[in-house]
């Protein structure tokens, strides 16, 4: 008899990873397409992404049309709500790509990807901010992640904006003087922030150019600006509160629980934002074990494949070597 087949996704809000792998933990074939977020190009259009990323998976791994795949486990950013993961639960089981499907939020994976414990906690800070619990009795926390709206904070496009923020109004006088003033300025080669503004809102700037700030806030908090670091201990803040209530929601503020911490501005480890992170945890979650993702979050959604199919621990080993080994190549 044949191995079981996983095709795993993980979609996010900039790129979707596709997986196909069998029930032994091999990985058959990848592939990488822009977002699927339903946020971003709503249901229909996340399907039919979707739809054809799975067809070049299949067609990368050799499959004809006839194999069929016996789970579809598929993450998403924008799988935020009950009512937004049933609506997707239902047209990935109406896209019929395999015989039993999983849709939830991308968490889900990272959070897998992340450790094999089963008390555990999820951070993610990449373009935006979210956070996801479990505990080995299976309980769950999580939050709506709706933005501003359901009171996030945070996050690389957020951070970008505060940072222009306070560069105008460090320029202008209405704020407390900051070095991010003549770093945002010179990055885009303008003589002024008002100037940096005022071209971005005439499309002078592409407006996703924004999000080349971030990087620039922690230069300059590394470098000691006053204004740039209360904006990195604030997301430090964030990070460690959501942690704590997830924590506190499960039972977990005073037991062993990995924190897995992901996304693009965590796995940077900028120091000033990561020390203050494990202090923050030290202090709130004293038993805390942070876990900087080193995986791509797409290995979580096939190991939760795995874990349905009642995989061997070999299997999943395989699975976790064999995607890292891809990644590196």
């Amino acid at each position: 008899m044949s191995a079981p087949l996983i095709v795993a996704i993980d979609g996010g809000n900039s790129k979707t990873d596709v997986v196909l792998a069998d029930g032994h933990g091999a990985v058959l074939a990848a592939v990488r397409g822009p977002s699927s977020s339903p946020h971003n190009i709503g249901v229909p259009g996340t399907i039919a992404l979707l739809g054809d990323l799975i067809q070049q998976v299949r067609k990368e791994a050799g499959l004809g049309s006839e194999v069929p795949l016996d789970r579809a486990e598929v993450y998403l950013a924008g799988a935020d709500l009950p009512v937004e993961v049933a609506t997707l639960m239902t047209a990935v089981g109406e896209a019929g790509w395999a015989a039993q499907h999983r849709v939830d939020n991308d968490l889900f994976a990272l959070l897998r990807a992340g450790t094999d414990n089963p008390d555990a906690i999820a951070v993610v800070c990449g373009a935006g901010i979210n956070c996801l619990g479990r505990t080995a009795a299976g309980a769950y926390a999580r939050f709506p992640a709706l933005g501003v709206v359901t009171g996030d904070w945070g996050g690389g496009h957020h951070l970008a904006q505060l940072a222009l923020w306070h560069a105008v109004r460090g320029e202008d006088g209405r704020g407390p003087g900051t070095s991010l003033v003549e770093a945002i300025a010179g990055h885009f080669g303008l003589p002024t922030v008002e100037e940096v503004g005022i071209a971005l809102h005439f499309g002078d700037i592409p407006g996703d150019r924004l999000t080349e700030l971030a990087p620039i806030l922690f230069e300059v908090a590394a470098a000691g600006d006053g204004v740039a670091t209360g904006v990195v201990q604030r997301q430090a803040d964030e990070i460690v509160a959501l942690a704590s209530v997830a924590a506190g929601r499960l039972g977990l503020r005073n037991r062993p629980v990995d924190v897995v911490l992901g996304g693009g501005v965590l796995r940077a480890r900028h120091p000033m934002l990561h020390e203050a992170i494990l202090a923050g945890l030290a202090g709130d979650v004293p038993q805390a074990n942070p876990v900087v993702l080193d995986a791509p979050p797409v290995t979580g959604a096939v190991l939760l494949g795995l874990d349905a199919l009642a995989a061997t621990d070999s299997a999943k080993a395989a699975a976790r070597h064999s995607i890292l080994n891809s990644r590196s190549r």
